[in-house]
Parts: structure tokens; C-alpha cells; sequence
């Protein structure tokens, strides 16, 4: 985990002086290629506060690709287009495998032969994995299959080509763009638009709001049961596993509404990342709704490759699971995420092997919810928990205990975990209230979307947002929880 200490992270007032140097500066050229040089030194600066040699990664990562698609551009022959591209993967994957896996394959390698009767010295790398490294690595290699798959050229522009991998914005924790929506838009000449402008403050706002009032908050509480879960019974258990779900979400999909609201301020466009996930019906329909740019990714780039639904249902069902599987390695370089991956695998098997039950992302009831759709809501939301556990546990052990308890202790009483010294109980009705406003607004992208109310009015209620935020937010001490993938 990256201490908020040494990454400018959006709920510091370094970030914030940053973003108001940045936008005015920016906003005081009217060359579009000048405002692309802005943005580009702005982004190294951002990730180079954590640690600046680690930006040389990033440079390297960047360029691989950018040479890659030049070479895609002049080659014809597909065998050698096929070795271009597997060159530029090779060297983002070989990256990403030295920072973030090579001690895990090395220590199980090392147990693996151990069981077998043979002596192996271990062999590990003592170095901090890159802050985002994951994701800018998974849009470099999106822009090198794309323009392999000819949805697109290279292009020739390197400063507009660097500013999209950097963009300061998403570059930590996505959403995870693709070049043929991104790219084009550093091309084009951007005048400030007073609209964009408000649109992008209110869904910053909300994900400030979301960020520190609520995930915050709850992260004492999470800390502490998933620290020593032998020390709690099973509801309490149960109820920090709830409060996981609720962290990590109004957690991650903070870090998104504030980079989609941060990019329109500079003119920019970025793809919805969150649809309200926990009204989703399925599992399926849940993974339609949760970081939707990672979901169409591994569908795109690894799902539909190893056959996707066109081959036979037997088949068809270890794609899913691989997709899974991997999609639970690319978050950390741990047992529990592969089965993390898994389990929810398992659970979208049966939509996928029935497709006439599939439903589709944006489809969230009009009207208020039957008992039968309010039953399939929690049931979903029950399953992605027993997930989270697995997700949030520090080893598969804690997990397995946490389940046992959950299940065979749950009608202990609940108490430390409600209140402790740490946060209160208003948190939980801060979070109940944040889920019955997304439910009302569920058509918007967000609830401060779409507000009619008179312009007085909706100040105030604005003010209150960011004063509420301030009083009971953890003003920039907590780092947010997808900087570690």
C-alpha cells in the first residue's frame, strides 16, 4: 500500500493546489499542441511526486508501444505483424512481471520443489511495485492490439501518444482507456466549456464525498476485524465483510467520479467506469456494472481471443474461468485473488451457458423493486460479499475462518465492530443514505447529475456536500485502495 504521505493523492491540498496551477495554466493557451505539452509534464510531475524513477518505467512502457505501432503501420506481412506485436507484449508483460509477480512464482516455485523432495534457494526482487503500473501497462498494450487488429493507426505524434498514456486524471487507478477513444481527443483543438466544467466539479464532488465520509471511515472498522478475525464472532464478521463492500466500492468508484469530473475541467471525455453494481440482479449483470473498463478489457482482449461463446459450452465455460482467473491475478500477486477470480467465474457460469437470461448493463428496474427483484438484488450482493472476503483477507486461512464463522456463529451479537474508538455508528447511516440516493438517481451517472432544483438550492446543497466532507472526512490520510494494483 502507498502511504498518502508520498503520492499526491485527489483528497490532498497538494493535489488540489496542483489541479488549480495545472487548469490555469492550461486554460491560458489556446495551442492545442502547447496544452498537450501541459498536460504531459503535469502527469510526470503527478506520478513522479510518488517517485520520479519510477516515471523512467513509465517512459519505457510508453515507448515500447508507440514503436510497436509505427512498425504495425508500415508491415503487411501478418507473420512478421504477429511477431511486432508479440515483441511490444513480451516486453509489457515481462515488466509487469519483474514488479508485481516475480517473487510470487518464485516462492511457489521454491514450494512446488520443495514437496518434491528437492532443495531450491529462494530467489526474490526487494523492490516497491510502481503505483499504477498496472494500469498504464494494460492501456499501452490495448493500443498495440488495436492498431494489430487495424481498428486504428499508430500514430506518428509522440507528445499527444505520451499524454494519453500519462494522463493524470486515470493514470493510477483507471478508468483503463483505450486509444481509439482517447487518443483522438488530444488531437482535437478544446475550448472551455462552462458545462463541462460544472458537470465534471459535481462528479468530483460526489466522489470526494464518497471517498472520505464513507470509505474512510469504514476503513478502521475493515482494518481492524480482517487484522485478527479470531478475535470476532461471526456477525461481526459478517458486518465488516459489508463494510468492505461498501469501502472498496465507494472507495474505487470515488477515485473514478473524481477522475472523469478532473478530465472534463481540461475538455476531456473519459468512459463510465461504475453503473450502480451492488442493484445488480446476477453476477453477470454485476461484472456489466463494476470497473467496467477492466471487464470489457479481459472481453476484448482475452475472453473473446480464446473463442468466447462461439465454441462449445464446455469450452465455452474454461474461457470464462481463465478470463476470471486472470482478471483475479492482474489485482495482486496472491492465491486469494486467482480464487477470488474464480468464485466469481463460477458465478457468472450460468448466465454465460444461458444466454436468454442475460441481462444487460443499464437495465436497473424503472420502478421501485418487487420482492423477487429485491431478492435477486441481495442475493447477488451476498455472493459478491463471500468474494470480498477472499479479496480482503491477508491469507486464505483468515478467509476460510472468516466463512466458518460467518456461517456458524452468525446470531452472536454484534458490538465492537458497530462503535470502536476508531469511527461510529454514522458512517453506516451515511452509507445507507448514499445507496438510497443512487437508487432514486440510478438513471444518471451519478445523484448530483440531472438536479432541477433552483440554483440557490442546489449551491447549498453542493456547500453541504463538501462541508459534510470535510467535518466528517479523513482529509487526505488514507490512500485509495486501487493504488496498490
Amino acid at each position: 500500500m502507498v502511504s498518502s504521505r508520498t503520492f499526491m493523492s485527489f483528497t490532498t491540498l497538494t493535489f488540489l493546489i496542483f489541479l488549480v496551477t495545472v487548469f490555469a495554466l492550461y486554460w491560458s493557451l489556446r495551442d492545442r499542441r502547447t496544452q498537450n505539452v501541459v498536460l504531459l509534464t503535469a502527469s510526470y510531475i503527478f506520478y513522479g511526486w510518488w517517485d520520479w524513477r519510477f516515471c523512467l518505467l513509465m517512459i519505457a512502457a510508453s515507448l515500447v508501444d508507440f514503436f510497436v505501432g509505427l512498425g504495425l503501420n508500415k508491415v503487411e506481412e501478418p507473420r512478421w505483424r504477429k511477431v511486432l506485436l508479440t515483441c511490444g507484449l513480451s516486453a509489457n508483460l515481462g515488466m509487469l512481471g519483474v514488479f508485481k509477480y516475480f517473487n510470487f512464482f518464485a516462492e511457489n516455485f521454491q514450494a512446488l520443489v520443495t514437496k518434491l523432495g528437492w532443495h531450491v534457494d529462494p530467489i526474490t526482487l526487494n523492490v516497491i511495485l510502481p503505483v499504477g503500473i498496472s494500469f498504464y501497462t494494460f492501456q499501452t498494450m490495448s493500443y498495440s492490439i488495436d492498431i494489430y487488429r487495424r481498428k486504428m493507426r499508430g500514430t506518428t505524434q509522440l507528445i499527444e501518444y505520451l499524454a494519453y498514456v500519462s494522463f493524470f486524471p486515470q493514470l493510477v487507478a483507471g478508468p483503463i482507456e483505450r486509444a481509439t477513444h482517447l487518443l483522438p481527443q488530444f488531437f482535437k483543438d478544446r475550448v472551455f466549456s462552462d458545462e463541462q466544467a460544472r458537470s465534471g466539479c459535481k462528479q468530483a464532488l460526489w466522489g470526494v464525498f464518497k471517498k472520505m465520509v464513507i470509505a474512510d471511515n469504514l476503513s478502521p472498522i475493515v482494518d481492524t476485524a480482517f487484522a485478527n478475525p479470531s478475535a470476532y464472532n461471526g456477525a461481526e464478521l459478517a458486518l465488516a465483510t459489508v463494510g468492505f463492500a461498501l469501502q472498496i466500492y465507494c472507495d474505487f468508484s470515488a477515485y473514478s467520479d473524481i477522475a472523469i469530473g478532473v478530465a472534463r475541467l481540461f475538455g476531456f471525455e473519459l468512459m463510465r467506469n461504475f453503473a450502480y453494481p451492488y442493484f445488480s440482479q446476477s453476477v453477470g449483470e454485476f461484472w456489466r456494472r463494476w470497473h467496467i473498463s477492466l471487464s470489457t478489457w479481459f472481453k476484448d482482449y482475452v475472453y473473446f481471443p480464446l473463442g468466447g461463446s462461439r465454441v462449445a459450452k464446455p469450452r465455452m465455460a474454461m474461457n470464462v474461468m481463465i478470463t476470471f482467473m486472470l482478471s483475479g491475478l492482474w489485482h495482486g500477486a496472491s492465491w486469494n485473488f486467482i480464487i477470488w477470480g474464480a468464485l466469481n467465474g463460477l458465478g457468472v457460469l450460468p448466465e454465460i451457458l444461458r444466454p436468454h437470461s442475460r441481462r444487460t448493463a443499464g437495465e436497473l428496474p424503472a420502478e421501485q423493486p418487487s420482492a423477487k427483484t429485491f431478492a435477486r438484488i441481495l442475493g447477488t450482493f451476498s455472493f459478491i460479499c463471500v468474494g470480498w472476503i477472499f479479496f480482503r483477507a491477508g491469507s486464505f486461512a483468515d478467509a476460510i475462518l472468516i466463512l466458518q464463522r460467518i456461517v456458524t456463529a452468525f446470531l452472536a451479537p454484534v458490538g465492537g465492530l458497530l462503535r470502536s474508538d476508531e469511527t461510529d455508528g454514522r458512517v453506516w447511516v451515511v452509507a445507507a443514505l448514499l445507496l438510497g440516493a443512487e437508487w432514486i438517481k440510478r438513471s444518471e451517472w451519478h445523484p448530483l447529475a440531472g438536479i432541477r432544483w433552483p440554483q440557490p438550492v442546489r449551491w447549498v446543497a453542493y456547500s453541504a456536500l463538501l462541508w459534510i466532507a470535510l467535518y466528517l472526512g479523513t482529509f487526505g490520510s488514507s490512500p485509495f485502495i486501487y493504488f496498490q494494483f
